[in-house]
This record gives structure tokens, sequence and C-alpha cells, in this order.
């Protein structure tokens, strides 16, 4: 089972949250495809921003996005002003009054989806698949990581017959429900079609129960409220801080 299914949502519940945090009731259905709307808009207007996660919590009136970044000077801007901008748009597809926490990713190279979109932006750039991916695992292994493994798949250096070839280093054990795997899919498009990317990272083990909606240390916009303060949703806003 564990080398079948997504190794994320084969932890949710265990030692992994989820990524939308609220009750909808009779309005579920509505809630589920705005907050997709609202993914699918941020990732395609935060490209280069490397976005790995968006964290979605709603209140009555408020909806509160954090989003995990490794380069979060793009999103804020000078003095806060791309962020104010991007609260504004958001604002059009909610119709709700929208917070935004910045959580900046300290090792993106442990991070499965930033380490999938570098490795597919590179062969994008024509270089060559296996360097791309043996420089991959050599960071994240430099970076700490206990192992990873990279699938890439398709019609690889051109060939006529599409073929999956599977590089790993270290231990990733998809069954073992404690440890602490992170997985993500990209896309390269090539002139000779669709290259897919599978990356698995192990970062570990973690013991005990494990906080599933931890509180993120986040950079807020310059109007958020400070110190121990609570928002609107009535969750105090100082958070622990949990690296990625």
């Amino acid at each position: 089972m564990g080398q079948k299914v997504n190794p994320i949502s084969n932890r949710l519940g265990i030692i992994r949250g989820w990524d939308s945090n609220w009750y909808g009731g009779n309005d579920y259905g509505e809630m589920l495809l705005e907050d997709n709307k609202l993914r699918k808009y941020l990732n395609a207007r935060l490209a280069k921003a490397s976005v790995s996660r968006i964290i979605i919590e709603r209140t009555l009136k408020l909806v509160t996005i954090t989003i995990c970044t490794a380069r979060p000077g793009i999103i804020i801007g000078k003095g806060g002003s791309e962020v104010d901008k991007l609260k504004e748009e958001l604002k059009k597809i909610t119709d709700k009054e929208v917070q935004i926490n910045i959580f900046e990713i300290k090792k993106p190279e442990l991070d499965a989806v930033i380490v999938a979109n570098n490795v597919a932006r590179q062969i994008e750039g024509n270089i060559a698949y296996r360097r791309a991916v043996k420089m991959a695992i050599a960071s994240t292994m430099r970076m700490g990581a206990e192992g990873i493994k990279i699938q890439v798949s398709g019609r690889l250096n051109g060939a006529e017959m599409a073929r999956s070839e599977m590089y790993k280093e270290g231990r990733t054990p998809l069954h073992t429900f404690r440890a602490d795997i992170d997985y993500a899919l990209a896309e390269a498009l090539t002139k000779v079609g669709l290259i897919g990317v599978k990356v698995w990272i192990c970062r570990g083990e973690i013991y005990g129960k494990a906080d599933l909606a931890p509180s993120f240390a986040t950079q807020k916009d310059s109007r958020a409220r400070r110190g121990g303060q609570r928002s609107e949703g009535g969750r105090d806003q100082r958070g622990r801080g949990r690296r990625k």
C-alpha cells in the first residue's frame, strides 16, 4: 500500500495536517471549489517565488492564507506593496476579508515541491536530466535528509518510447507512518512532450503525538496584529515556528 498511495495523504491525521482547515456545512462544495481557485491563482501568480504549500483557514468573515515559500521577499515586495496588491486580488475571488501570512522555508533543499520544480525547470532549460537529478540528490543529502528518491518519466533524451528511471540515496520508508516523508510531482514541458518528475524526501521520524495544525511563525503584512493578540478567528498569532 505504501508504494502506491500518495505518502502525504497516507499520513494525514498521523503526522501530517490538512492544507484546508474549516467547517463548511451545506456550503462545503462551494468552499472546496473556492480553495482550489485560490491555490491555482496563487501558484500561477507566484510562480517565481518558490511556493511549496498554501494553507487556507476560514472563519465566518475572514479567510487566512498562509503561504510557505523559499523567497518571501518576492511576495512581500518593497514596503509590503506586493502583498497588499495580492490581498486585494484575493478579495475579489472570495468576497471576504483576506489575511495573508508568509512563512519562510529555511531549508528549501528538504522540500519536495521545491526540489521537483527545480529539476523540472532545469530539464525545460535543456540541462541533461541525469545531471539535474544528481545535483538535486547531492544538495538534499548535504542538508541533512535521511534519504531521497527521484523518478523521471517520459521521452527521456528524446527517445521514441517513453520510459521511467529511478534514482535514490539513503532510506525512504514509505510503509513507516512515523517517517516524515515529503512528496511532490512536477512536469517539465519539452519539445518532445511532458516529462514527469516525482520526488520523495525522508526528513527523519516523528515520535510521540504530532502537532497536526502547527502555528507557523510568519512574516505578516504591515497592518497585521502583532504580539499575543488574537485574530478574528480567535487563534493566537504568535506561533512557535516549524522548520520544514
